[in-house]
């Protein structure tokens, strides 16, 4: 994950809420977007 671009993470995260997929691979995205001091709101 950590190759992964912000913009290109945070565009993950938003779309695996939208499109409900597995918790466990939410929380990956979650837990490195915290890492990287990142919200969802940065995409805005």
């Amino acid at each position: 994950m950590e190759n992964i671009p912000d913009d290109l993470l945070i565009e993950s995260y938003i779309k695996a809420r939208k499109y409900n997929l597995g918790e466990d691979f939410i929380n990956l995205i979650e837990n490195e977007m915290k890492r990287r001091n990142l919200t969802a709101i940065s995409a805005g």
